[in-house]
């Protein structure tokens, strides 16, 4: 069975923490990522989940694509970073435009219902243990930091 893949993007600010949603109606948080459309490039789709899921606009230039990533046994991540400024993207503004039925209630929610910055040392408070293990095991967060900041100098 072929396995599913997501598309999305590691936004990394000024201080080398990450930008992590939390996924309503459950524990964890996670970064902007989700299906592609049929046809939809992963470049495209990343982008389009991280403006559904945050309603953070971003521009592909300033994308750096990091490669395809096993990360659980019936899903790949595509995965794209950027480095932002916390000037210029206030967590407070974040907005989930993504609705799906409540699991409780039937009632349409947001997909994602909060937002935070996490230092790369914290990762594991928050996420799932799937994406702790990628960012643990085959994506440093710091290293990731370095090199976004030298491709902006």
């Amino acid at each position: 069975m072929p396995k599913q893949n997501s598309c999305g993007v590691v936004i990394l600010n000024e201080l080398g923490s990450v930008l992590l949603c939390h996924a309503t109606e459950t524990r964890h948080w996670d970064i902007p990522k989700g299906q592609p459309n049929p046809g939809e490039a992963p470049i495209d789709a990343a982008l389009r989940e991280t403006r559904e899921e945050t309603g953070l606009v971003l521009d592909a230039a300033a994308l750096v694509e990091l490669g395809v990533f096993p990360y659980r046994p019936d899903k790949e991540l595509h995965l794209f970073a950027t480095s932002v400024s916390t000037r210029d993207v206030a967590i407070r503004e974040c907005v989930c435009t993504c609705l799906f039925p409540s699991h409780r209630n039937g009632k349409m929610i947001p997909e994602m219902d909060a937002f935070r910055w996490v230092r790369p040392t914290e990762l594991s408070r928050y996420t799932s243990a799937s994406l702790t293990r990628l960012f643990e095991t085959k994506l440093s967060l710091p290293a990731l930091h370095r090199q976004l900041n030298g491709a902006a100098a």
